[in-house]
């Protein structure tokens, strides 16, 4: 196999409590779409019926207008940003500019690395050739199931599965030392003795590869309503629990743009509940230092999570070996009330 076995997650990030608060973030997400192909039972995006009954939710294709603007407001940051993902709920493939997304954030100069994360399932050469052009640097690619049979039954929709591995060998090939490619399954969920066959399939047709754990990501998602298990001995990653984390790290060096334009706090955020602003009116730059977003951060920083409804139970704090930044809290707020 000449793939890494190697998780998603980076254990050399600089250490938060020395860096924070900054002046310009280090990732932004931005949703290039807020659909998806697929109907996976363990994404509030794969149920149809409970979208068309969020508000904000089912928007579609970010326009390409509003990205360009986007990429505008992200120059006028102090610094240049160390990541791009062009992903958040839905299935970026879905938005036709996904390679000009690509290629027109690359071209700014003010963007380190843009990455995405993808089902592949809409990967064709087509496609390959125009993302491989852009400049992509990453693509994370998320399998459901070993055959036909197992796509249909977690995603809900009809995959052929000896195609989607051409496709995604084909990119491999044609990319090799410009993106480099992560290739994860989920071990909970598919069959026993799939975890082998994934590795032989897919371990040469990429640069990383690993499997992942089921984790109450969505807060306010019912994933026993949704026939989903979620692992109480591993973190996403595969390695032991450990303590909860009282203070959400995320939100002090990240935030998200949603495909319509709103601005979430949280890349969490399915349900639109945790908005601080709207680039389709304000700037990039006005909604990092907004009042919104730093109310949230003093809300951490206070030790206020746990009774905040949207992060109360929230799973990323405990499965997704979130940076732990608790014994620095008071400190840091004070720095935050400083600069207010």
């Amino acid at each position: 196999m000449k793939a890494k076995l190697q998780a998603r997650r980076r254990d050399d990030r600089p250490k938060l409590q020395e860096i924070i608060p900054l002046d310009t973030p280090l990732i932004i997400f931005v949703d290039p779409s807020d659909r998806c192909n697929l109907l996976c039972h363990f994404c509030p995006t794969g149920d149809h019926e409970l979208m068309n009954n969020t508000e904000g939710r089912n928007f579609g294709p970010m326009p390409y207008g509003l990205f360009e603007k986007i990429i505008g407001d992200i120059g006028k940051f102090p610094h240049p940003i160390k990541v791009l993902r062009l992903y958040k709920e839905g299935e970026p493939l879905a938005n036709p500019r996904f390679a000009d997304m690509v290629r027109l954030a690359k071209r700014s100069g003010r963007i380190d690395v843009v990455d995405t994360t993808t089902n592949a399932v809409l990967l064709n050469k087509e496609k390959a050739l125009a993302i491989v052009d852009a400049g992509l640097d990453r693509m994370n690619i998320s399998i459901y199931g070993m055959d036909n049979a197992q796509y249909s039954q977690f995603s809900g929709r009809s995959v052929n599965f000896d195609e989607l591995v051409s496709n995604i060998a084909y990119f491999y090939e044609i990319s090799r030392g410009t993106t480099t490619i992560n290739i994860k399954i989920n071990g909970d969920v598919v069959p026993g003795g799939a975890e082998q066959k994934f590795l032989e399939t897919f371990g040469d047709i990429c640069d990383e590869i690993n499997i992942e754990h089921v984790m109450a990501c969505w807060s306010g998602f019912d994933f026993d309503g949704h026939g989903v298990k979620i692992n109480q001995s591993l973190t996403i990653y595969g390695r032991p629990l450990i303590n909860e984390v009282l203070v959400c790290p995320y939100i002090f060096y990240s935030f998200s743009i949603n495909s319509d334009g709103s601005a979430s706090v949280c890349f969490l955020d399915w349900d639109r509940r945790r908005i601080i602003g709207n680039v389709n009116v304000e700037n990039v730059v006005e909604i990092w230092h907004g009042e919104p977003m730093r109310a949230y951060q003093k809300m951490m920083l206070s030790g206020h999570r746990k009774s905040y409804g949207p992060c109360a139970s929230c799973g990323q704090m405990t499965h997704g070996e979130p940076d732990n930044i608790d014994p620095f809290r008071e400190s840091l707020l004070e720095k935050l009330v400083q600069i207010a």
